[in-house]
């Protein structure tokens, strides 16, 4: 500590000049350009201002090769974080180029029908947890490797500059070691070929780190010490731009950081939300409010369809509990939802070699809403229930009503037309439910009953029958016994690939229509 003072008196920085000029020899040493990765977190920001100061030390000659500084937008950036980065990223492009220094700033986002929306909106993913957090990859991993293997294409190899740290976590250095070479300052990127990975600041302890930053001004004009308020809250964590999928877990869950997520449903408490609505920032309350509803309904069965995406069905065992001479169901605690027991009599059970006829005797939908309260007792006389697949279609358009009521609402002091989903998620989130048989083309009457305006929709995205004639083909489909959805997926594959000459896929995607779990129990 007492060494940590002297430093700051005299204004000195062992380890960020030593980092600084290692920078100067590995940046020097070949043309593979550099491809430097910004969250907005203080070690990404150190990582950058050393890079900065480095190449505007060395001259003109010497500047051989680009700097590409990439930051990702996961298009459910916390509202101020993704705006502080906008402004960073304009700022150092702008000093860049006024020093001649070749430096390239640029934002990577998740394609259309990849995002966040259009997964959980579109397709019905659950939003992510702990056991099933599949927003690292789509939403950060993804997008930014695709940069990276843009530039190799071009160049052959590419260096990624990171700044991770030997210290952040055990598991964090145990990644990092095992991917180093000694007497090598290069790591081997793990999963991509042709990238390798320079960590400048790996030896940096959080002390390092911050002594730099809030006592050498930033190049190209930023407040570091605005950033260092930003993680006087304790909750306050950081959110690295992840490149690895090997230390996608390592990297954690962002919910806990400013620099995460606003709809990040990973955590139990988003503590991010909290933090800027406890430091003054209340108009951000209608997203923590709609974030903690999105959590809440992840597991509600009611709004689960029974089997998965592509139609297979599983069961789960459920635990039975005698309370004084009552036998109850128990439903485990499992995220927002908390623990119940269900009186045993409340369900119905059905022996598993019955368990299609019950269904069809009964009319059951097992896409739909609701919870049909139903247990199957197996081959070994366990109980067990029907196991959950994605969002129904109604929670979907639910969850979408919901979103576009709080984007409408939401009053953003520096962006009145701030966007919490963007045009172009809503085209695909349309197809998206079109081609899941969605036949009455919903999501432009519900955009215009929230937003009080249309969209110019595209033509060829138009439903394939009027309301009369969906409800004559349902009646038609009950007369001959045929599974209504089953039958929608047939004509909207048979759509899919008209017009084509060559219609290479065709028979493969009927098979798999016809060849569902649901439909062979």
């Amino acid at each position: 500590m007492l060494n940590s003072i002297s430093n700051l008196l005299k204004n000195d920085f062992p380890k960020a000049s030593e980092s600084k000029e290692h920078i100067k020899e590995v940046y020097k040493s070949d043309p593979r350009p550099w491809v430097v990765g910004y969250s907005g977190g203080k070690d990404s920001t150190v990582v950058i201002q050393l890079v900065f100061d480095a190449l505007s030390e060395l001259p003109p000659e010497e500047l051989h090769k680009k700097v590409y500084v990439i930051s990702s937008d996961t298009l459910v950036e916390t509202p101020l974080i993704i705006q502080s980065i906008n402004t960073t990223l304009r700022r150092i492009q702008t000093k860049a180029l006024e020093m001649g220094l070749p430096i390239e700033t640029h934002k990577v986002k998740p394609a259309p029908d990849q995002s966040f929306w259009a997964k959980i909106i579109g397709k019905g993913y659950p939003s992510p947890n702990q056991k099933f957090r599949w927003c690292t990859d789509r939403l950060k991993i993804d997008p930014a490797n695709q940069f990276i293997l843009d530039k190799v294409s071009k160049f052959g190899e590419v260096i990624m500059v990171l700044g991770v740290r030997d210290n952040e976590s055990a598991t964090r250095a145990n990644v990092m070691k095992s991917h180093s070479v000694e007497g090598k300052t290069l790591m081997k990127h793990s999963t991509l070929s042709n990238a390798y990975v320079y960590a400048p600041i790996r030896s940096f302890e959080t002390n390092d780190v911050w002594d730099y930053l809030l006592s050498v001004p930033s190049p190209w004009g930023d407040d570091n010490h605005a950033l260092n308020k930003l993680y006087q809250d304790s909750s306050s964590g950081e959110c690295p731009l992840v490149v690895d999928k090997s230390v996608k877990e390592s990297a954690g869950s962002c919910g806990n950081s400013r620099f995460g997520c606003w709809v990040c449903t990973v955590v139990n408490e988003d503590k991010a939300l909290n933090g800027f609505i406890e430091s003054g920032e209340d108009w951000m309350r209608p997203l923590l409010e709609f974030r903690n509803w999105l959590a809440g309904i992840r597991d509600d069965r009611d709004r689960r369809m029974k089997y998965r995406m592509n139609g297979q069905m599983y069961f789960n065992e459920v635990r039975i509990e005698a309370i004084e001479d009552k036998e109850y169901v128990i439903i485990p605690k499992k995220g927002s939802r908390r623990k119940e027991l269900i009186n045993l009599e409340e369900y119905t059970i059905v022996e598993k070699s019955n368990l299609k006829q019950y269904i069809k005797e009964n009319n059951i939908d097992l896409g739909a809403s609701g919870d049909l309260k139903l247990l199957v007792r197996n081959e070994e006389d366990k109980l067990e229930q029907l196991g959950l697949g994605p969002f129904t279609l109604e929670t979907r358009q639910e969850i979408l009503e919901k979103l576009l009521i709080t984007q409408r609402d939401l009053k953003h002091p520096d962006d009145p037309n701030f966007e919490l989903i963007r045009e172009d998620e809503l085209r695909v989130i349309r197809r998206f439910w079109l081609e899941a048989g969605e036949f009455e083309d919903n999501l432009p009457e519900i955009f215009k009953n929230v937003m009080g305006y249309e969209l110019d929709w595209e033509f060829d995205d138009r439903p394939l029958f009027d309301n009369e004639q969906i409800s004559d083909l349902e009646l038609l489909a009950q007369e001959k016994n045929i599974d209504f959805k089953l039958l929608k997926k047939l004509i909207l594959t048979e759509k899919k690939y008209s017009g084509y000459k060559v219609r290479r896929g065709l028979m493969n995607e009927l098979d798999k229509a016809l060849t569902q779990d649901y439909l062979h129990l």
